[in-house]
């Protein structure tokens, strides 16, 4: 990467016309891409010659960490324009790459597929929404923001508004969708790294943790952005292999997207097969038992956690008195040892452990049909007629929120801050938009062909017959796989298999029967989708503190070297912040990254899409619509999903609007948005004549150039 060094003066790489640049770009990315092949293959080679597995992890996360630090510190820079928006020299199909790996968080890369296998049809909401969002991106706000010509968001809310009170609320607003959304990132930093070596999580956080600060501390947004480039390659690789090989493995056909409708077929009769199988029923009812016993259990907790006691205890003395082998001694101590300490204890296991029962106790292992759109019957009696209503308008309103939310995301909207031109912005949508369906258009066939292979090839496998995969996953987390043979007949059904999302990714190489190599280069393409969306969400958080607080807000005559010095600062103490809670594990953690973007939808969409196109939005129409979106996002969050409930000491019934799950707030929140600006707008003075002028020249995209808001 050594033509990617910059030059002396603090322009992005070597000197010259756009032309030149972005031909130079191509060139030192098409090495970097041959060497990467070359490198996975070369660890291939070694494989085979017996190079131990940890070994091939610990050169994956070595190499990969070390070329992306020392991107970052061939692209250090303390230039303002540099360090916030890259000089806005990005060419548009890079400044896209970018966006795709900024976008593609461990999440999208490890748990879409893995939400599409266990949830099917309803797992598309996610990809509707988040593709979806980029449209959004696309017709509303790129070019009119890039028109604009500010550093961040809050710095337009300011400007455009008029005041800091709104830029105040920007900034809180950015800090509270992307603190969240960064701490999951850096727990899955944490995840794949322990995966890859084998090392702590505690200690993987702060491995995974070198490589973001590098890239963001030295550089900045110039960085990030030629970081993530070399990110999305290594991920959209490592994501497209192994689907591929598995799509030639099932059909001999190589183009999974087009192939995979066949598979689906072919699930759905192996769906039906299953679910009329006197094995699965079984195993259902033994399932259904366990609940029924647990039940009775909860009913009188106390009574029932002596009863278990008194029971545990005998039977280890009837061992002991009866001179049984030591195994069973053993046995019997170890099961009185599990028994809950006390009653609360026990209250909170068995409330567990009845759920996951119930889970279980129901066809397809608690999955629904992968093709059923919603659940309930629309020709059923008047309560499946009603879950299928419901279910239909939480389906509609996760894909508005995800949508709203994804065109509202801080730090998406800054990638189109850096490119040369307005124009070069709307393009930079559309590159974004085509590298990110790759992966998405992707994720669905992926779901389907591992689900094939689970349901033809695992189920009905005698358990001392599966593969080699499955009992070292089991090993590595019980929660990612662990099979059991509940029914006690020695073969494998799939009621007896439990499988969380994260895995279908992680293992599709060793389902697919490819060599060890490839599971780690997966991982690796896992460890870069964290990566890249940490970097941006670290820089937002950063920016918005030295720029738009410190710079803006508190002093304004502050020199270009101490605003960039501030938020280097700001970084490493919000990275280590955000480490700090990702290394404690937080409880639903999935469903506050979620959340953010019903935050991000309430709190910043309605006012940005108002402030470019109704010259009449006041800064009060601002605040109020502002506070009011995302207070009563909040506050129905708050009040509606149980952890919330518990973190915030909130006891009343829970009551939901609609039958809107929380996860989608942000439904109510937006059109309050809309409404509270407008109708205060209407009720306050017209912005001065400055403001509106603004305004208008702004929804004029294909104007060139920038706007100077000094003035405003």
């Amino acid at each position: 990467m050594a033509g990617m060094a910059p030059e002396s003066g603090g322009g992005v790489f070597s000197a010259g016309s756009n032309a030149a640049f972005k031909q130079q770009l191509n060139k030192v990315y098409s090495w970097y891409t041959g060497g990467f092949v070359v490198f996975v293959i070369a660890l291939a080679i070694l494989e085979q010659m017996g190079l131990p597995r940890n070994w091939i992890g610990y050169i994956f996360l070595a190499a990969t960490v070390l070329l992306y630090g020392g991107i970052g510190v061939m692209s250090r820079t303390n230039d303002a324009a540099e360090y916030y928006v890259a000089g806005r020299r990005v060419p548009a199909i890079y400044n896209g790459m970018a966006t795709g790996a900024d976008w593609m968080s461990a999440a999208s890369f490890i748990g879409m597929a893995g939400t599409l296998y266990l949830t099917g049809y309803g797992g598309l909401a996610f990809i509707m929404g988040w593709t979806g969002g980029y449209c959004l991106v696309a017709l509303f706000l790129a070019p009119y923001l890039r028109k604009f010509g500010q550093f961040t968001i809050p710095d337009f809310l300011g400007a455009r508004y008029d005041g800091n009170l709104p830029r105040l609320l920007g900034i809180l607003a950015a800090i509270l969708c992307s603190f969240t959304y960064v701490v999951a990132q850096i727990y899955g930093v944490g995840l794949i790294t322990t995966r890859l070596t084998g090392v702590a999580f505690e200690l993987g956080i702060f491995l995974g943790l070198g490589g973001i600060l590098v890239c963001s501390f030295l550089g900045g947004m110039r960085a990030v952005t030629w970081t993530q480039v070399a990110q999305y390659i290594i991920l959209i690789v490592a994501y497209m292999i192994p689907v591929v090989w598995l799509s030639v493995k099932q059909t001999g056909v190589p183009v999974p997207q087009a192939i995979y409708g066949y598979q689906l077929e072919k699930v759905t009769a192996k769906e039906k097969e299953l679910i009329d199988d006197p094995k699965e029923k079984e195993v259902i009812a033994i399932f259904k038992a366990r609940s029924d016993e647990l039940a009775e259990k909860l009913k009188d907790v106390k009574s029932a956690l002596e009863a278990d006691k008194a029971a545990a205890m005998k039977k280890v003395d009837e061992h002991k008195a009866a001179n049984a082998p030591e195994a069973d001694v053993k046995a019997a101590e170890k099961a009185l040892a599990s028994i809950p300490p006390n009653e609360e204890a026990a209250q909170k296991a068995w409330t567990a452990a009845k759920a996951a029962a119930d889970a279980r106790a129901r066809p397809l292992a608690g999955m629904p049909r992968h093709a059923n759109q919603f659940a309930g019957d629309p020709n059923g009696d008047a309560k499946a007629q009603e879950t299928y209503n419901t279910s239909r308008l939480n389906f509609m309103a996760l894909v508005f929120c995800l949508m709203v939310g994804t065109a509202a995301l801080p730090h998406i909207l800054m990638r189109y801050y850096t490119t040369p031109s307005v124009k070069q912005a709307r393009s930079s949508v559309t590159w974004s938009l085509f590298f990110i369906f790759l992966l998405y258009f992707t994720a669905p066939a992926l779901a389907v062909l591992v689900k094939y292979e689970v349901f033809t090839v695992l189920v009905g496998t005698p358990f001392d017959k599966l593969p080699a995969w499955v009992g070292q996953w089991a090993a590595v987390d019980p929660t990612l796989l662990s099979v059991s043979d509940v029914n006690k007949d020695g073969i494998l059904q799939l009621g007896e298999m439990r499988i969380g999302g994260d895995i279908v990714v992680l293992a599709t190489p060793e389902i697919g029967g490819l060599p060890y190599v490839i599971s780690g280069m997966v991982a690796a393409g896992g460890l870069a989708a964290a990566l890249s969306t940490a970097d941006g969400l670290l820089l937002t958080i950063a920016n918005a503190l030295s720029h738009d607080l410190y710079f803006k807000m508190i002093d304004p005559n502050a020199s270009t070297s101490r605003r960039v010095t501030i938020s280097k600062a700001l970084l490493l103490v919000v990275a280590l912040a955000a480490a700090y809670v990702a290394a404690q594990k937080p409880a639903d953690i999935l469903f506050l990254v979620s959340a953010a973007f019903s935050f991000a939808a309430a709190a910043f969409f309605p006012a940005l899409v108002l402030g470019i196109f109704w010259k009449r939005a006041t800064k009060w129409g601002a605040v109020f619509g502002m506070i009011g979106g995302l207070g009563v996002t909040f506050y129905y969050m708050v009040t509606t999903q149980p952890w919330l409930r518990g973190i915030f000491g909130v006891t009343s019934p829970i009551e939901l609007w609609y039958g809107i799950q929380p996860i989608s707030a942000g439904v109510f929140g937006v059109p309050l948005g809309f409404a509270l600006i407008i109708i205060v707008s209407l009720l306050t003075p017209a912005p001065r004549r400055e403001i509106q002028e603004l305004v208008e020249h702004v929804r004029y995209p294909s104007l060139s150039g920038d706007i100077d808001t000094k003035a405003t």
